[in-house]
């Protein structure tokens, strides 16, 4: 036997012992991820999917677009059946002429099938191929669906293309390239690696199966993220508010309070020094406050939409009053935090109190007779069975509302981190802003009905029906000067939405600007970046969106320095930097507090 022959016997050996072992190890592995799954509390059906009625309008209404027009039906059925044929003779063709190759492909360039297998490996193209005939029959069939509602119609349209992106080949073993290719590599410890991450997420969610997008280990709190300097200075059972430590001699009369939104954590707004929009703020020579609110557990269950209304907006907008000993301020509300801010100024008209002097709207919708994307998940069957679930829970659980919001970007946020951790065996990346994207936070159980039912299913507050301790407030009572930003491609706040509620305001002073890209990226967008433009016109928001954007114009870059000297037109002269705190409210411990900390880093 040759030396060559020799070598190759060993590593024969050895990479038959290597997979024996991995072959243990998910035998293993299978006992966990079945203790794991038995593990899972059962909950709600209703979280999980769409009412059956759903799929039996489409069917009922494909039926009916059937009698009335067969012809045309026959035509779209016929027209699938003659691609899928011609593309079945085209793959055979080729082959037959003995070349390894697959046929012309005419779709367009998709980015989960970017191994160049797809296009070149006569299988793989051949699946790719019919898979997107597939998906082009299936939402052209939805598209001629007459006789469905437009809100039915939307429903049917988003459901069905969950369906589609769903049954990918790529979310496949058997038909993904890339997982097989690095199965072969690694003699099967990809696969392994694999379940591995597969069992550890089921068992960290109780039994459910939610991807880690971010590596947990790689970011602290306080420590490599929300670092900007400050202090809590007053605490109670909603929030903790942070006041900032300046960085200029002087800074503006006026402070400004911001409002985040507590389905999620503050410090999206300050991940790191260089994106961070807290640590822009005070350079600008601003009094910043920020408001930290409470991840609720089911001790919260019966907190309403006034509870955070008087125990934590009209709270902590006294009490940075008192440390700034100002009597007017400046406010910023960020998503559900703006819908309530908002609610908040309009009573605030009602009652004389001129506390605030501008407010400024981040991604807000107010108005929900449109309610963009997000709008197929609030019809009955969905927010029933959250009622039900949250009488039961005492909160909505941050796991339902995460799976929902991931569902708007099922590709992005689902499938192919789920394809990389679960199929190749990857772990998962160190990104801040996945990482904070995991960190969700619960809703009161009786909050998140009133803000479900009364705001988004039955728009009171566009409608002036929505009551705020027990009077029914509108639109037309937002008065204060505001500053309305909302993003072009935002999926959970869409722009068009927000726009429709700042033009029914009743301020005589408004500005609106529209940023490029998303719900986050397009507010968390640093001018040292230089990354993403926005629109603005010097026409008060009135008539539709479309027509105030074509008559918009769009400056590149952020939209920060815009806003900044919007600010500061309405913040007063320039005084000495205040330090945090004040005679009645010490500090109580350092920035970012103890709320925004994992519970068990607050014991």
């Amino acid at each position: 036997m040759t030396t060559t022959e020799r070598k190759e016997e060993t590593d024969s050996v050895a990479r038959m012992e290597r997979l024996n072992a991995n072959l243990a190890r998910i035998e293993e592995l299978t006992q966990r991820l079945t203790a794991a799954i038995s593990a899972r509390r059962s909950h709600d059906a209703a979280l999980d999917g769409p009412a059956s009625d759903v799929y039996l309008k489409a069917a009922a209404s494909w039926v009916a677009g059937m009698m009335r027009d067969p012809g045309r039906m026959l035509e779209q059925q016929i027209g699938y059946w003659g691609k899928t044929l011609k593309h079945y003779v085209e793959a055979n063709q080729v082959l037959a002429k003995g070349e390894f190759k697959a046929p012309s492909d005419p779709f367009p360039k998709d980015r989960r099938f970017a191994n160049p297998l797809w296009e070149t490996h006569p299988f793989f193209n051949y699946l790719k191929q019919q898979y997107q005939l597939n998906s082009e029959a299936m939402t052209g069939a939805v598209g001629q669906m007459e006789t469905l509602s437009p809100e039915d119609k939307k429903r049917v349209d988003y459901f069905t293309k969950q369906i589609v992106d769903m049954f990918s080949p790529t979310n496949f073993l058997g038909t993904n390239p890339d997982a097989l290719e690095r199965a072969v590599e690694t003699d099967g410890e990809s696969l392994v690696q694999g379940l591995e991450n597969l069992v550890r997420d089921i068992e960290a969610n109780s039994g459910e199966l939610m991807v880690t997008l971010a590596d947990k280990e790689a970011f602290t709190v306080g420590g490599n993220i929300a670092t900007s300097e400050g202090a809590v200075v007053y605490r109670n059972r909603m929030f903790e508010l942070i006041q900032y430590t300046p960085t200029t001699d002087k800074v503006h009369k006026t402070p400004l309070l911001i409002f985040p939104p507590w389905i999620n954590k503050f410090y999206i707004m300050d991940l790191k020094p260089q994106n961070s929009l807290i640590r822009w703020i005070v350079d600008q020579g601003f009094t910043l406050f920020v408001v930290s609110w409470v991840n609720p557990d089911a001790s919260y269950a019966d907190v309403s939409l006034d509870d955070y209304i008087r125990d934590g907006y009209l709270r902590a907008m006294a009490e940075v009053r008192r440390i700034t000993g100002e009597k007017q301020i400046n406010v910023t509300g960020y998503c559900i935090a703006g819908t309530t801010l908002a609610l908040t100024l309009a009573h605030l008209q009602k009652a004389g109190d001129k506390t605030v002097k501008t407010a400024t709207f981040f991604t807000t919708l107010t108005d929900f007779s449109d309610p963009g994307e997000v709008g197929v998940f609030l019809d009955n069957d969905f927010v029933d069975g959250i009622e039900r679930q949250t009488a039961q829970d005492g909160i909505l659980s941050s796991l339902f509302m995460q799976r929902t919001f991931s569902f708007l970007r099922s590709n992005d946020l689902i499938y192919t981190p789920a394809i990389k951790s679960y199929m190749m065996g990857e772990a998962p990346p160190a990104f801040d802003l996945l990482y904070w994207n995991g960190d969700a936070t619960n809703l009161p159980a009786r909050m998140a009905v009133e803000y479900l039912r009364g705001l988004c299913q039955q728009d009171g507050f566009a409608k002036g029906e929505f009551p705020v301790f027990g009077e029914p407030v509108n639109l037309g009572q937002v008065q204060v000067p505001l500053c309305a930003i909302a993003c072009e491609t935002d999926h959970i706040a869409h722009w068009k939405g927000s726009f429709n509620g700042i033009k029914q305001m009743g301020s005589k002073d408004k500005t609106f600007i529209l940023s490029e890209s998303g719900h986050i990226a397009g507010i968390i967008n640093p001018p040292s970046k230089g990354k993403y433009g926005h629109w603005t016109s010097a026409a008060q928001p009135g008539g539709t969106p479309e027509a105030w954007l074509a008559g918009a114009e769009k400056t590149p870059g952020s939209w920060w320095p815009r806003w900044g000297a919007w600010l500061a037109a309405s913040s007063g002269a320039m005084v000495k930097a205040r330090a945090p705190g004040g005679p009645e409210n010490p500090v109580l411990c350092p920035a970012p507090g103890t709320y925004v900390k994992p519970a068990a880093a607050q014991n």
